[in-house]
């Protein structure tokens, strides 16, 4: 088993360091903090006791880990990125517990960005370099921004020209990347009087509905759904505006743009989806195979990816 490496002028006083991990010059870590195997921690660093680091972490020069902050396995934290742990720090004066922090497996974490205490880092999320992340970040979702807000989504396929996948022109069906989902083109009447779109259920609209609901007034900067379905299925038409879907069936992901009445989308159970980037005149509508069951929902990434025996 290879031992740690700890250069003579850090001042490491950890007893808890595990094998193959490199501690370079100038870095110090108090007595009560651990950290796994393999990780490289660089000069000019801080770790206080409260802290806990997984395997295969990247810790570059000028980061301090504050007394709360959990830190997964093959994170990477940029040069003199920042974090907190106290909402309204005084001088002197400590809270009774410090808040949690916690960056999940996988996240990368840019130069000089700043995480703000007790939110979360999701799995293989992207915050850019001098980001500002004022609420906790989803699973793979990239942020970049002060405040940060997601423009995009880690390892999803956006067609030929890294373009959001768009429907065929004509009416019909469009398979996608991802299973079970399908791309829809209504049909569409144009003439003096006005233009008329048409879905049918159980045949434009791949199942009977028994519920609808429409999402609008949603701020530029949020993110609607991130959840998937054990039964229900669901059929979504931007009827007014634009926004993005994300949709992903654990081990595929890919998004779409719906900006049009006639283009719809068809997301069937234990696929997780996502709405974003609305326009500020966005409209969703979206028709649902159940009844609202709160049991019938899935809303944490990690969970779904079991249910779905995903490991990516």
């Amino acid at each position: 088993m290879t031992q740690p490496f700890i250069h003579a002028l850090s001042d490491v006083q950890s007893l808890e360091i595990g094998a193959g991990t490199r501690i370079w010059q100038f870095a110090v870590v108090l007595p009560d903090a651990r950290i796994g195997r393999d990780s490289n921690i660089c000069s000019h660093c801080l770790i206080e006791n409260d802290v806990i680091i997984g395997d295969r972490v990247t810790i570059k020069s000028g980061v301090q880990l504050w007394d709360g902050l959990r830190v997964g396995d093959d994170v990477f934290i940029g040069p003199n990125a920042s974090f907190a742990n106290d909402r309204f720090p005084r001088s002197r004066k400590k809270p009774e517990s410090f808040l949690t922090t916690i960056i999940h497996d996988g996240a990368s974490i840019g130069a000089g960005a700043v995480i703000l205490p007790g939110l979360q880092i999701g799995r293989k999320a992207m915050v850019a370099a001098g980001a500002v992340v004022t609420r906790s970040v989803p699973p793979n979702a990239v942020v970049v921004g002060n405040p940060a807000k997601i423009i995009g989504y880690v390892d999803t396929a956006r067609g030929e020209d890294a373009n959001i996948v768009r429907a065929k022109s004509d009416v019909g069906v469009s398979p996608t990347h991802v299973s079970g989902v399908t791309l829809h083109r209504l049909p569409r009447m144009v003439d003096i009087r006005g233009s008329l779109t048409v879905g049918e259920f159980d045949r434009n609209i791949p199942f009977a509905a028994k519920r609808y609901f429409m999402v609008f007034d949603v701020p530029s900067l949020e993110t609607r759904g991130e959840h998937a379905h054990h039964e229900c299925h669901q059929f979504l038409i931007c009827v007014r505006g634009s926004c993005a879907v994300v949709a992903d069936d654990g081990k595929n992901r890919q998004e779409f743009l719906l900006d049009s009445q006639d283009l719809g989308i068809h997301l069937p159970p234990m696929i997780w989806g996502i709405q974003y980037k609305y326009s500020p005149d966005a409209v969703l509508l979206v028709f649902a195979s159940h009844y609202y069951n709160d049991s019938d929902y899935i809303r944490d990434y990690s969970q779904f990816q079991k249910i779905t025996g995903a490991t990516a």
